[in-house]
């Protein structure tokens, strides 16, 4: 268990189960009767890597061979409206397993990220470097429920406190992105799908959460020279024979379950991190194109935001259905919980993502005018500026940063995104960004800013003359993109090359945990329970709270709340107040920085809330937490407090 969070409580569900089993067993085949009534589902969960929503037979394209998949689609639902929570890895990744928005988390693009460049306008925000070891997950989630959790795949959210096991995986196998095409696999997808099946062999005593991260299809692409041969006639042969693999270990998997008498008490969901990949990247072609949507990953344009999604759970949800109603990656978190039965306020705490559970089981429509937001703040590998995007009901607003301009589309008559409708449909353009501002203030959003070393003319090279997010597949052979964009493909990379990433956190930085504080007053306490872990209970202005810390070091420190507040809670008063060695002196030096508490909407919807920077000697010190008013019920929730070197 993660050092930074409490040791989970044991949840017994036992008496629910039996409740519940006379329902639940209605469909069971008589092999797999005793599962259905003794416990709760399986969930497996395969995700691909940068594969679009139209690479499969089922979602249209004709030159993938992909009968597994499009078999599970033909015994579940598919979605053909699902999103994922940022067009890009590591940032996806985490807003699947944490139904979070990624910007809560300072963590809006891949580890470790572009590096800032002249090429760029604008100097990125430092991401973390990895899912914050105090994140919620999915797994922690099922673990304390009594489920054995397993990944088999690709993380890539970080190591140490937040490795996979210290996340809640019981087990973690994460091969390499690169294996033998004729034995583990041209991307380990053999490999992976086996240590999956061992895992759901060894675990069919109790419930499991089997989560199969593929490496596949994201370049560099590896495959047998007789599949791609076989695949000559798709428009990437490469590519549809990474795809073809692909789908022949999902369909290995897929019989596994069958075959393990678990099939009717297993939930199988499929789905990507991300759109394809559209422009030339690591190979001269590009992977793959999304048409008819504009784009792909990388890019907030549907291209990079749209995934498939297939859902099966035989006798719980109706075969061959389509679902057209928007839905999110983030949604599968609360949805899962809903069909184990475990209450997500009381193991995750407050979410982004939106349960799902009534549309798979009862045949109901997910709302329509439901509103999703993106924030990335940061240059991509495929040509992407810092930009961020609202979709309500059919309206999706994309706004460029650089540019401080936007783009309105009515995706219902518009699916790829050609015509900007922001000069016409004023009013409703200003709503959309309205929206955007309000929601970015209220998780605090980290933003950009301008870049003093900027090349104006290398920027319009490679930002203004052209624009890669208007390639087209359908009205291009791969081989014609490759030759007409191979001279921006070499300006993209050599514009990083000798510049180096910079993440927030370093080792030498201070971490204060909810935990280790000494709360100060009539009703402040620290709060232990999972879904919290924070200081709370602040319902008097003159309750306090203080920590003591080592600081490592002389230096710069920039100063980080992770905190919350209810809704209508928000605009209390707040003193942070730092004491450190003043030099060359015996004394204490305190210094204060002034918080005005944001409202987050709950209390544990924590945010990342930067407060400033700070110049401290090295040696003993405290840090207090004091209000001077309280606007409404109660201040505030902390979890942890961080001072991260500046410039190290």
């Amino acid at each position: 268990m993660n050092r930074r969070k409490m040791m989970p409580k044991p949840m017994l569900l036992a008496l629910v189960w039996i409740l519940g089993a006379a329902t639940w067993g209605e469909n069971a085949t008589a092999q797999d009767q005793p599962a259905a009534q003794d416990r709760p589902p399986n969930v497996v969960l395969i995700l691909a890597d940068d594969l679009g929503v139209f690479d499969l037979g089922c979602y249209g394209r004709s030159d993938h061979k992909t009968p597994n998949l499009d078999r599970l689609a033909s015994e579940g639902i598919k979605h053909t409206s699902a999103y994922c929570g940022l067009p890009i890895c590591s940032a996806s990744r985490a807003s699947l397993l944490t139904s979070k928005y990624p910007a809560r988390f300072h963590l809006t693009s891949y580890l470790p990220g572009r590096a800032d460049a002249p090429s760029q306008r604008l100097l990125q925000p430092q991401i973390e470097p990895a899912l914050i070891p105090s994140a919620s997950t999915l797994a922690e989630a099922l673990k304390q429920s009594g489920y054995a959790t397993g990944i088999f795949g690709k993380w890539h959210l970080g190591g140490g406190d937040s490795a996979a096991t210290a996340q809640g995986f019981d087990v973690s196998i994460e091969p390499p992105g690169n294996g033998d095409p004729l034995t583990t696999g041209g991307k380990n997808e053999n490999l992976i799908t086996d240590k999956a099946i061992e895992f759901i062999q060894a675990n069919r005593d109790k419930p499991f959460f089997c989560y199969v991260p593929h490496h596949s299809p994201h370049i560099m692409l590896n495959e047998q020279p007789s599949k791609i041969e076989r695949n000559a006639q798709a428009w990437n042969p490469l590519y549809a024979a990474v795809i073809e693999s692909l789908d022949d270990s999902i369909g290995k998997l897929l019989t596994a379950i069958e075959q393990s008498g678990q099939a009717s008490n297993t939930i199988v969901i499929f789905s990507s991190d991300n759109g394809g990949l559209h422009v030339p990247e690591g190979h001269p072609t590009p992977a793959t194109y999304n048409g008819p949507h504009r784009a792909g990953k990388g890019y907030l344009y549907e291209g990079g935001l749209r995934i498939p999604l297939i859902v099966r759970w035989p006798g719980k949800i109706t075969q061959g259905r389509t679902i057209d109603a928007p839905v999110s990656l983030l949604d599968i978190l609360p949805t899962v919980l809903d069909a184990a039965r475990i209450e997500a306020g009381k193991s995750v705490g407050p979410v982004d993502g939106q349960s799902q559970f009534a549309a798979w089981t009862q045949n109901k429509t997910p709302a329509e005018d439901r509103v999703f937001f993106w924030h990335l703040p940061h240059y991509t590998n495929q040509g992407s500026k810092p930009s961020g995007a609202v979709r309500r009901g059919n309206w999706k607003w994309v706004e460029d940063y650089e540019m401080q301009t936007g783009e309105l589309f009515d995706l219902s008559s518009d699916p790829s995104e050609q015509n900007n409708l922001a000069k016409t449909q004023t009013e409703i353009a200003l709503q959309m960004h309205q929206l955007l501002v309000g929601w970015k203030s209220s998780i605090a959003a980290q933003e950009c800013v301008p870049n003093p070393r900027i090349q104006p003319e290398l920027h319009a090279e490679l930002y203004l003359e052209q624009n890669a997010s208007l390639i087209d597949g359908r009205t291009q052979t791969a081989k014609q993109i490759a030759e007409s964009w191979a001279p921006w493909r070499s300006g993209m990379n050599k514009a990083i090359e000798k510049q180096q990433t910079k993440l927030k956190k370093t080792p030498s930085g201070i971490t204060l945990l909810a935990r280790d504080s000494l709360p100060h007053g009539k009703r402040i306490r620290f709060e232990p329970e999972t879904y919290k872990n924070v200081v709370g209970y602040w319902t008097e202005v003159d309750d306090w709270v203080e920590w003591s810390m080592q600081i490592p070091k002389e230096g710069t420190y920039r100063v980080e709340l992770h905190c919350g507040c209810g809704s209508g809670n928000g605009g209390s008063m707040v003193d942070v107040q730092i004491d450190s060695p003043k030099a060359d002196s015996t004394e204490t030096l305190t210094q204060t920085l002034e918080w005005k508490v944001r409202d987050t909407g709950h209390f544990q919807n924590i945010v990342i809330e930067p407060l400033g920077v700070l110049k401290l000697q090295a040696g003993a010190g405290k840090l207090r937490v004091k209000p001077k008013t309280k606007a409404a019920a109660a201040v505030a929730d902390i979890r942890e407090i961080h001072l991260i070197p500046v410039n190290e």
